[in-house]
């Protein structure tokens, strides 16, 4: 039996190379707003409940949803594929929860090299169920990359907190969630796919809300919450587009660049430094994700001279 995850591709055209390089830009922008996004929920962490972190990441999305209702009507919100919608929505939301209480505890960096299973989880959804090809070189970039992060975190060496299993559960929810939107590209537009994740994530999210708010007293504080909402939009609908345009499993390596902003970040801002071995991961893993990035350039040369 086809998969009904996979049938509402059929009926779109294969992504070009050119394509698949624009998604490629479009990923990588919307990671470095996401790790822009995580280190302020950690700075936020540190006095809010990460439920109510996760409500404020989600509000810069919501109220932009609201303001193109206003614009455009309901008709944003018909769907071939409501079902499907409303569950990418409900795995933002609880990849977003389990990432955050995940790095409430452990340096951000680390937390981030976690999550670099789903780079993993979404080539073999994309080869399996989405049914995209899988060249042996794409094999092989995202197995070293998967390598550079064991490098980094060292299982069963004792050098994580126990919560870093939040990340790990965070990373497969995120690797459905992009599968989902490789799927949903050949049914909904763009526009359907961020509103009925917004609008699922945002409600899910209210739900828990009046248990555990509290009122940020610093001003310094609420400039914190305005850059936490307005990164996580902005990465949301990169990520979006750019699934929408290319194909998922040449995507999934550009999730390695990750390590760069997170190293960044927790180092500017909580003088988190990694050792040497935790470098030596990193340039494993950038190496095959600029790898599959010369690969896409060759392809996109030789099809502008065909």
């Amino acid at each position: 039996m086809p998969s009904p995850i996979a049938a509402p591709l059929r009926h779109a055209p294969p992504p070009s190379s050119s394509d698949n390089l624009r998604g490629i830009v479009l990923m990588a922008l919307g990671f470095f707003s996401f790790a822009a996004c995580d280190v302020q929920a950690k700075v936020l962490t540190e006095t809010l409940h990460p439920v109510q972190v996760v409500w404020f990441r989600q509000i810069g999305l919501a109220l932009g949803v609201v303001v193109l209702l206003a614009l455009r009507g309901p008709s944003i919100l018909r769907s071939k594929l409501p079902v499907l919608q409303i569950t990418r929505g409900l795995l933002a939301v609880c990849s977003a929860i389990c990432f955050i209480i995940s790095v409430s505890y452990v340096p951000l960096a680390d937390a981030v090299a976690v999550t670099f299973i789903a780079p993993f989880v979404v080539t073999v959804l994309g080869a399996f169920v989405l049914r995209e090809p899988v060249g042996i070189r794409r094999w092989v970039a995202v197995g070293i990359g998967f390598v550079g992060m064991l490098i980094v975190i060292r299982p069963g060496m004792g050098v994580l907190h126990p919560a870093i299993g939040f990340t790990i559960v965070a990373a497969c929810f995120f690797a459905l969630r992009q599968v989902l939107s490789r799927s949903l590209s050949g049914a909904d537009p763009v526009i359907t796919t961020v509103t009925y994740t917004s609008l699922t994530s945002i409600f899910v999210v209210s739900l828990a809300l009046p248990f555990v708010w509290t009122t940020p007293q610093d001003a310094s504080l609420w400039l914190v919450v305005v850059g936490l909402a307005a990164t996580a939009a902005l990465g949301e609908v990169l990520v979006i587009r750019a699934l929408d345009i290319a194909q998922a499993v040449v995507l999934a390596p550009i999730h390695y660049s990750m390590i760069l902003w997170g190293t960044f970040y927790g180092y500017v801002v909580f003088s988190d430094l990694p050792d040497s071995w935790t470098l030596v991961g990193c340039a494993i893993i950038v190496a095959s994700g600029l790898y599959t990035l010369h690969r896409e350039r060759l392809a996109a040369r030789k099809q502008r001279t065909t």
